[in-house]
């Protein structure tokens, strides 16, 4: 059997327009403990990254006004939060768009609808990795 990290307690922020897959995402996510932070879009994101610290942020690439690739780019230019992983949501799975998510910054893309087991598999990975990554400061 696989040992599996236990991600209780994580701060998971999910940004996108959908109503449905904002919900999804947050039963899952609350479901192993995480705290789940919701945002409708990008601009909404931005305000409550700062407020809420997320430790994970799920991004949707198809959004109104400012796209998950923008959105991305705008959490990955700030110093704070450059170290948080960013995992694009998307229900295209292109090669292009798997390489403009790379371009901008993001760590992982998660092809929707994703399945509870695939989502908390990300925040377990990239929360391993972060943690890695300030152990060695």
């Amino acid at each position: 059997m696989a040992e599996t990290r236990s991600i209780s307690g994580t701060r998971v922020m999910v940004i996108d327009d959908s109503n449905t897959i904002r919900r999804s995402a947050e039963i899952f996510l609350m479901q192993a403990g995480c705290q789940v932070i919701l945002a409708e879009n990008g601009f909404d994101a931005l305000s409550k990254i700062a407020d809420h610290q997320p430790d994970v942020i799920f991004v949707d690439i198809m959004m109104p006004r400012l796209d998950g690739y923008q959105t991305c780019a705008l959490i990955k230019k700030n110093s704070k939060h450059r170290a948080t992983p960013v995992i694009m949501l998307s229900s295209k799975d292109s090669l292009f768009d798997r390489a403009r998510g790379r371009m901008v910054g993001s760590d992982e893309y998660l092809t929707k609808p994703f399945s509870k087991d695939s989502l908390l598999k990300a925040v377990e990975t990239h929360l391993a990795v972060a943690n890695a990554a300030q152990d060695m400061t």
